[in-house]
């Protein structure tokens, strides 16, 4: 092994809020102080009870993602498994996500976007 991964930089317009995004979806705490990063206006992160951390990176031109067309590529996803799918999307879209790939009658996943654009699935579980 060279490295462990430390975090996951998501790229977005608004580090806080992004970071309040995924705090509602997967629990934890926002901005607890870590001798890994500095925070400030341009830097938030999330640490999951999970032990995952997401850090949020202010990028002032960001573009969404256009998925599934490439012309802005997703660059990165992520996967959340959920127990009960129309559950989930309720509550993801109320955070304000976006249904990006409702998906078929029985398929296991489906695909949205978060508030700033990249794509992340919902995957059942259980």
């Amino acid at each position: 092994m060279i490295a462990e991964l430390q975090c996951v930089v998501l790229d977005c317009p608004r580090p806080a809020a992004l970071a309040g995004f995924y705090r509602e979806l997967l629990g934890g705490e926002v901005n607890r102080l870590d001798r890994r990063w500095a925070l400030g206006d341009d830097w938030a992160t999330l640490h999951t009870p999970a032990g995952l951390v997401l850090a949020f990176q202010r990028v002032p031109d960001h573009r969404h993602p256009t998925w599934p067309d490439p012309s802005v590529p997703q660059q990165f996803h992520l996967d959340f498994g959920v127990p009960d799918l129309d559950r989930a999307e309720e509550q993801v879209t109320a955070l304000g996500a976006t249904v990006l790939d409702a998906g078929s009658d029985g398929r296991g996943w489906r695909v949205y976007a978060d508030p700033a654009g990249h794509p992340f699935c919902l995957v059942r579980h259980g």
